[in-house]
């Protein structure tokens, strides 16, 4: 194993923003380079930025960018876990609606990813997705912050 000398700074920036992403129904959205602009807007280069979706049948994840097999197997495996015909009570909303409530809670509704050298330290083929678990479109608010230095 291989590990960098430790680097101690004193967190000097807090920058927050909120990214509106509209979507168009089910489905993953990259959001990568609008977190990546956001980033360098602070003109920070060591720290972590914090990513919030303010939505209860939406979500957030890290995922695969290289192949979009993935990220249609997952749309297929998540249909699987959480049905639109699961006998679901909550139905008032539609009947896609309690169906991406589950599928919220068995993803994220926040991720935190470190920044080294000014840039998300992110993987080779690592991109951030917002998730939309809807059918219809709808508009969703990500709220990104930065803190470091």
């Amino acid at each position: 194993m291989k590990q960098t000398p430790v680097l101690v700074t004193e967190a000097a920036t807090i920058a927050t923003s909120v990214l509106t992403v509209p979507s168009k129904g089910e489905g993953f959205i990259d959001i990568t380079a609008e977190v990546a602009r956001f980033l360098k807007q602070t003109g920070s280069t060591t720290g972590m930025v914090t990513l919030f979706i303010r939505h209860t049948s939406a979500s957030l994840t890290i995922q695969e960018n290289a192949d979009p097999d993935v990220l249609a197997d997952l749309i297929t495996s998540l249909r699987r876990l959480a049905p639109t015909d699961g006998g679901w009570r909550h139905t008032v909303e539609g009947p896609d609606d309690m169906p991406a409530h589950i599928k919220t809670m068995l993803t994220c509704s926040s991720l935190q990813i470190p920044v080294l050298d000014g840039a998300l330290a992110l993987g080779t083929w690592q991109a951030i997705y917002l998730i939309e678990h809807r059918t219809r479109p709808h508009s969703r608010e990500v709220v990104m912050q930065f803190m470091g230095s």
